[in-house]
């Protein structure tokens, strides 16, 4: 049998609180976090609303954080958050069998930004810090530089699949007994000019301007594509035994996990949802329960036009004839789409999901455009009594995933 792992510290930033609990005291009252930019050349192009990262001021910078990306900072401020959160003493564990994995889908746009800016201009003018303060896997190099952890430091980036390919790879390294924790997660900050300007001009992003929070709506008829967002999610995953002989408080185990590439699309999922299916299905199998057994799904939904009714249809056929009172919802209808920082987030929010027993809701889910027999939550959270729920993330280039948490 493969190692439990369990998770033991959970923190985040997001477009809807800076904490575990300010996210789901928002969750709970179904706040918003979609706003208009505020930047004056952002407000030039066709949308021009997103999910911001707010109310930073509490948050401390030393100087080599200050020289970094804005993604690698909130890596680092809900690493802080995870990792006081886990409540961790000295010689808690051998520090060469901690790591961190923290993933971006994008990473250091802003300062790309920045600094292509001064290069046309004088190239001398670029920042010698350029390089370190951009590059992707600098987030798990200085968490794990700040708190000494000498395992494995790396990241990945499989777009908006990124931060749940990490937290099931960090798993699936200390099941393989190469460590005892990892630290995982991602983060992003792309609602720069480039990464505004690259969504806008692919005409992915909803352009309801004048009304911010009803922008994202996943399944409703009058969405008309996804809202922008930015934050962290990052995770303390420990294997079983060495959260027991810590005493460590657990919020839940990662019991399953699926991988798949729909090998369609470089932006488009595949109609059939035959790759979707199989992540799921696999996250099933991985966990050892029966389909039944589960009780809530957060879904990738982004508040795309197709993505949306693949994903629905998708989830309709793997579970509805085996578990009719499965419980579906999006909550990028509240925080927007944190892109490769999205299955991080998500994750924390259906770990919250388990603990409290209830199922996060949909906001703007006025009008469903398609015929279903999914139980989608909407307007207000819904108890459910299983010790089961998964979350869904699926990103360009046909990259799918699915984690499945289970309560303890």
């Amino acid at each position: 049998m493969p190692k439990k792992v369990v998770i033991t510290g959970i923190g985040c930033l997001s477009p809807i609180g800076n904490s575990v609990n300010e996210v789901w005291q928002s969750l709970i009252e179904g706040v918003s976090g979609i706003s208009s930019v505020e930047d004056d050349v952002l407000k030039t192009l066709r949308s021009t609303i997103y999910g911001g990262v707010k109310n930073l001021s509490n948050f401390k910078e030393d100087k080599t954080l200050k020289r970094m990306d804005p993604f690698i900072k909130y890596a680092v401020w809900a690493a802080e958050q995870c990792l006081e959160n886990a409540n961790l003493k000295d010689g808690w564990c051998d520090p060469y069998r901690v790591g961190t994995l923290i993933a971006t889908g994008i990473g250091g746009l802003n300062n790309i930004e920045i600094n292509a800016k001064k290069a046309f201009v004088d190239p001398s003018r670029v920042s010698p810090f350029f390089i370190p303060a951009t590059i992707p896997n600098m987030a798990s190099g200085l968490v794990s530089m700040k708190y000494g952890f000498k395992g494995p430091s790396f990241t990945i980036s499989s777009a908006c699949s990124s931060g749940t390919h990490a937290i099931a790879n960090g798993a699936m390294m200390i099941q393989s007994g190469l460590v005892d924790a990892m630290v995982v997660g991602a983060s992003e900050k792309a609602s720069d000019l480039l990464g505004m300007s690259g969504f806008n001009s692919m005409r992915a992003l909803s352009n309801r301007n004048d009304d911010p929070i009803s922008a994202s709506r996943p399944w409703d008829k009058d969405r008309n594509g996804f809202v922008l967002a930015d934050g962290a999610g990052i995770l303390l995953l420990e294997s079983e035994e060495n959260a027991k002989k810590r005493g460590a408080k657990v919020h839940a185990e990662l019991a399953g996990y699926g991988f798949s590439s729909d090998a369609y699309h470089m932006t488009q999922p595949d109609e059939t949802g035959a790759a979707a299916i199989h992540a799921m299905d696999q996250a099933i199998s991985t966990a050892g329960i029966e389909k039944e057994e589960l009780g809530y799904i957060n879904a990738h939904a982004t508040s795309t036009i197709i993505g949306d009714v693949i994903e629905a249809s998708a989830i309709e056929k793997c579970f509805a004839s085996s578990n009719p009172n499965l419980l579906v919802s999006s909550t990028k209808s509240l925080h927007g789409h944190l892109l490769g920082a999205a299955g991080a987030l998500e994750s924390i929010i259906t770990i919250l999901s388990l603990k409290h027993s209830k199922a996060p809701f949909t906001i703007n889910l006025d009008n469903l455009d398609f015929d279903t027999s999914l139980n989608f939550v909407c307007d207000q959270m819904i108890s459910y009594d299983s010790k089961y729920a998964l979350t869904n993330s699926f990103g360009f280039g046909g990259t799918n995933g699915s984690l499945l948490f289970k309560k303890v």
